[in-house]
């Protein structure tokens, strides 16, 4: 059964839009312990929600992973991971930081408790209602 993930980018180093012009990408460059572990959790087939950081701060679209972590080719050592991801689709509608910090159900999610992570796990109920946001 797939998990669902939400990793966070800076649209100007690389945008959702980028994801679905390539088709897909070695999510690295990942430099935080805790984002890694989560990254380290990752199965091919877990669902993500890509998430626009920095001015934006909304979740703008879906992938999927695709392979499985593995040593990270931007790091000079083996102590970092990376996952593929294969980008799905753009939301019909972004979902903003501003609309999820208003809705009492997502109260707990990491990406309000835990903000500064780039790599998150998003419970079954909490992907399920950003979807239903998204509508």
């Amino acid at each position: 059964m797939p998990r669902f993930w939400l990793v966070k980018s800076d649209p100007d180093t690389y945008s959702f839009h980028d994801l679905l012009t390539d088709g897909s990408t070695s999510w690295d460059g990942v430099r935080n312990y805790a984002a890694r572990n989560f990254l380290r959790e990752m199965k091919k087939g877990d669902k993500v929600l890509v998430y626009h950081s920095g001015g934006e701060s909304c979740v703008i679209g879906l992938a999927t992973v695709s392979k499985d972590p593995y040593t990270d080719p931007t790091a000079d050592n083996d102590t970092w991971v990376s996952v593929e991801l294969k980008a799905g689709k753009k939301l019909k509608k972004q979902v903003t930081l501003a609309q999820i910090k208003q809705e009492p159900f997502l109260k707990d999610i990491s990406l309000i408790k835990i903000s500064r992570l780039s790599v998150m796990p998003v419970s079954d109920e909490h992907y399920e209602k950003i979807m239903a946001m998204s509508q």
